[in-house]
């Protein structure tokens, strides 16, 4: 067997893949500004295909209008359009999206899992946001999206490891995460945030990835985040969507869950509406099959 990649090999192998989230960064910090002119939107969309074809398409959907024959032709009215709420969630599901809809190796993931469960902790992450009002559901829906960016190039650089991971899980009784590191050296956290930092995320965002599970000691500017993506992340391995043999090993911190009002009572409460969302969002491509993005 070959040596165990060192996690900066394991960030060199993701970075050379064709599909990184690069540019959502740059539309974050455009699109939190609530005056941002939609030239601003404009300049970094068109950089982005692929983005800027998504933003026409859905510019031109019934649901925005378009099937009543009122069509628009340039980027920029299609940025009018949608406004800044639907350009934010376009951009971060089109952008991270790619990214987690690579073939996955070792999760024993079906294709499109990855980006199946991501979507669903996405969704729950902005529902629970709503509800509690601590948080920018926006920030929240990107945060649910992007907290295992690390998986994928794990998954890349490290599948032929994946047997002793599998096997650490059974004999220690461990989570998927703690056998990570004792097989690894490292874990897809440590991965993520050091991706993160490279595509020069946020600093919120970069926290969301670093922190799992999160802790009380966790920075208190960040927990309310972080406590909020935990949620979402029990809420999407409860409904089943992408689940692959590393789902429901990981490590909830429910005291923490409970301390922030995510009691069973309220988690099971919210179920429908997120499955509901998730229906609507991936349709007959809710538990199976690959995901167009």
């Amino acid at each position: 067997m070959a040596a165990i990649p060192t996690l900066s090999d394991v960030c060199e192998r993701a970075l050379r893949l064709p599909c990184s989230p690069v540019l959502l960064p740059r539309l974050i910090q455009v699109l939190q500004k609530e005056d941002a002119p939609a030239e601003d939107l404009e300049a970094v969309i068109r950089m982005d295909p692929s983005l800027a074809g998504a933003t026409l398409r859905l510019a031109n959907s019934a649901f925005f209008g378009g099937g009543s024959g009122s069509q628009v032709d340039t980027l920029g009215e299609a940025i009018m359009r949608l406004g800044h709420k639907e350009i934010y969630r376009l951009a971060a599901l089109s952008l991270a999206g790619r990214w987690l809809n690579q073939p996955v190796q070792g999760f024993r993931m079906e294709p499109g899992d990855l980006a199946r469960r991501s979507l669903v902790t996405a969704l729950a992450a902005e529902y629970l946001a709503e509800k509690t009002q601590r948080v920018d559901p926006r920030m929240a829906y990107t945060a649910g999206l992007i907290q295992e960016i690390g998986k994928l190039a794990v998954a890349y650089a490290c599948a032929e490891f994946f047997p002793a991971i599998r096997g650490h899980c059974e004999d220690k009784l461990s989570t998927w995460q703690q056998a990570e590191r004792a097989v690894l050296g490292y874990d897809h956290a440590e991965v993520g945030t050091a991706l993160v930092r490279r595509w020069q995320f946020p600093p919120t965002l970069v926290g969301v990835v670093m922190y799992q599970p999160p802790t009380a000691e966790a920075p208190g500017d960040l927990l309310p985040l972080l406590v909020t993506v935990h949620a979402a992340k029990f809420v999407a391995a409860t409904i089943g969507a992408g689940v692959g043999e590393d789902g429901f090993l990981f490590q909830c911190n429910g005291p923490l869950l409970e301390e922030w009002g995510f009691n069973a009572a309220m988690l099971e409460s919210v179920l429908p509406a997120v499955l509901d969302r998730a229906s609507r969002l991936l349709q007959t491509k809710l538990t199976t099959g690959a995901i167009e993005l």
